[in-house]
């Protein structure tokens, strides 16, 4: 799993998320557990995702979205950054591609201005294209947390939570 989803299972008046579990259903079975197979034959039966959760973990499920995901240094700020953006999250992404880029040269150092211009973006589209996203140079939802994500990784900051 490569990619960040910000979607959880809860049941109301819980804050914690729920924890959910799956076994394919063919090749390991998993009594009372949700089925990859199972939940494929509930889908071409015409069941809603949520129908399909509720089916294994009980009709007082719900999903909810999160802005906020723990163990990144900063959360997406709810709307894009791109050319013509200013501000402190821009200075930060900034700061995280300057940092990344003593680990992948081909990113190129960009001024921490805060101001997104044509070089912020052609050290976005960088990214993008190192780590396989659109490089459409706009800081979007997965960029940002892909930032975000391999800052963590160089800056060896996520060390320091773990001890």
């Amino acid at each position: 799993m490569d990619e960040l989803f910000s979607n959880y299972l809860s049941r109301p008046n819980v804050i914690q998320p729920i924890l959910t579990q799956y076994c394919d259903g063919k090749n390991v079975s998993c009594p009372n557990w949700m089925s990859q197979w199972g939940s494929k034959s509930l889908g071409d039966r015409g069941y809603t995702p949520i129908e399909i959760l509720r089916n294994y973990y009980g009709d007082s499920i719900f999903i909810n979205s999160s802005e906020v995901i723990s163990g990144i240094p900063s959360s997406w700020p709810g709307y894009n950054l791109e050319v013509g953006s200013s501000g402190e999250k821009v200075r930060q992404m900034q700061q995280h591609l300057n940092v990344i880029s003593n680990s992948y040269p081909l990113i190129p150092k960009i001024a921490e201005d805060g101001i997104f211009g044509p070089q912020t973006e052609e050290a976005v589209k960088t990214f993008q294209r190192v780590f396989k996203l659109t490089p459409d140079g706009i800081v979007g939802f997965k960029t940002w947390y892909k930032i975000s994500e391999i800052y963590v990784g160089v800056s060896r900051i996520a060390e320091g939570v773990a001890r």
